[in-house]
């Protein structure tokens, strides 16, 4: 198998080479995985159920021993597939805290950064597209 990311690839039910997808995937592709689910409120609003994510989103933690914490995206790290959160720490034995790291998928966004005029475009609605029938004259 190569090594390189191929942009032909589609998908494959070999675990081994999803792993390697995700693994070789440029940066631009990479951004696509750290999609988190909109809030119900941002969902009706934009018509959309995912975005990626984006330092100073707020976000909701809905899984693990931080459930219902909120937050402010502090880092996020493309190559791990993680992102850490403001105020949310872990003290370790000597003292010192350090941040934990979250995967995407457990989490909620909640309000969105809109600092960024192309992220405001990308997220607005799309008219919807209504079929109109056209009346025939006979």
């Amino acid at each position: 198998m190569k090594s390189s990311f191929s942009t032909a690839w589609l998908s494959s039910k070999q675990p081994r080479k999803q792993r390697k997808y995700r693994y070789n995937a440029p940066l631009h592709i990479k951004h696509k995985f750290l999609s988190a689910h909109l809030s119900k409120e941002l969902r009706k609003k934009y018509g959309k159920r995912s975005l990626p994510l984006r330092k100073g989103d707020d976000v909701l933690v809905m899984r693990g021993s931080f459930k219902k914490k909120k937050g402010k995206l502090a880092i996020i790290n493309l190559k791990n597939t993680k992102v850490a959160i403001e105020g949310i720490q872990r003290t370790k034995k000597d003292g010192t805290k350090v941040n934990v790291y979250f995967h995407p998928s457990i989490l909620q966004i909640q309000s969105l950064n809109l600092d960024d005029r192309k992220r405001i475009s990308e997220s607005q609605p799309k008219p919807s597209t209504q079929k109109t029938e056209k009346v025939k004259d006979k």
